[in-house]
């Protein structure tokens, strides 16, 4: 008896392992390695190089940048073509008054010209209104001095001023302007004056001579029935020679006929 028990225990052991056998056969931990780690990350890196190769460059659109031109100076139907045909899009950003500008220009873009760039980038573009038009106040009725400053605030400049003679409205009174008043003109715009002296005037207006030649400042204030006096030279490289810089009485000043003007006039010397 004790014999036998000593076998069985004995084979007790080989039973456990034909056991294991059964249900892990030889080479089952190599196919569960195999099946959990090798093959997942073969595919991932097959995916990787699909990714990199395929997907990515469609995505981002690699290799397709190029520089982006200028559509500054363009008509706005323009340079939405020229957009089009580059395979952009575009935003107006915003509309701008713009002296001396067309309406409908193009005046500014983002990006800058020259920025790489690649198809499908918006594009924000800045578009002219035109040059700001404003209409002329009535100074009808009032002294040249407040003509002036309700022209200023408006955005307009005083120019010429001429005088009428009438005894049946006040004296050193605008009658009217021309351009009359309500009418639009460009921002900066002069606007001429028609004042009253009465029956007779021994009275005049100083006119803007600034910026003019010399030639052309003596005849505009033998004009104005004003005479020429004393002219200073002055070294300005910003000027062409012979322009007056500076004249000695502010425009619209009233002035008695045959009051001498002293000018400063520009050299390079």
């Amino acid at each position: 008896m004790s014999q036998i028990r000593a076998t069985r225990l004995n084979q007790k052991p080989r039973r456990k392992r034909k056991f294991l056998e059964n249900i892990l056969p030889v080479g089952s931990w190599q196919r569960i390695v195999i099946t959990m780690i090798i093959l997942p990350l073969f595919f991932l890196f097959l995916l990787a190089i699909i990714t990199n190769q395929f997907i990515m460059p469609q995505i981002t659109r690699h290799g397709s940048e190029f520089p982006l031109p200028d559509f500054s100076e363009l008509r706005l139907v323009e340079a939405q073509y020229n957009i089009s045909e580059l395979d952009l899009n575009y935003e107006i950003a915003s509309h701008e008054y713009s002296p001396g500008k067309e309406k409908g220009i193009v005046l500014n873009q983002f990006p800058i010209a020259g920025t790489k760039v690649k198809p499908g980038r918006k594009i924000k573009l800045v578009v002219s209104m035109g040059q700001k038009l404003v209409p002329i106040p009535v100074v009808a009725g009032r002294s040249v001095r407040q003509a002036m400053l309700d022209l200023e605030s408006s955005g307009l400049v005083l120019g010429e001023i001429a005088w009428a003679f009438s005894d049946t409205l006040p004296e050193k009174i605008v009658v009217f302007s021309y351009p009359a008043a309500d009418t639009e003109i460009p921002i900066g715009s002069p606007v001429n004056l028609m004042v009253n002296h009465g029956r007779a005037s021994n009275f005049t207006f100083m006119p803007k001579i600034i910026g003019l030649t010399i030639t052309e400042a003596i005849k505009r204030l033998e004009d104005k029935s004003l005479k020429t006096g004393i002219v200073n030279y002055k070294t300005n490289e910003n000027y062409l020679p012979e322009t007056v810089l500076e004249q000695s009485e502010p425009v619209g000043t009233e002035l008695d006929v045959g009051t001498e003007i002293d000018l400063v006039v520009s050299t390079t010397e």
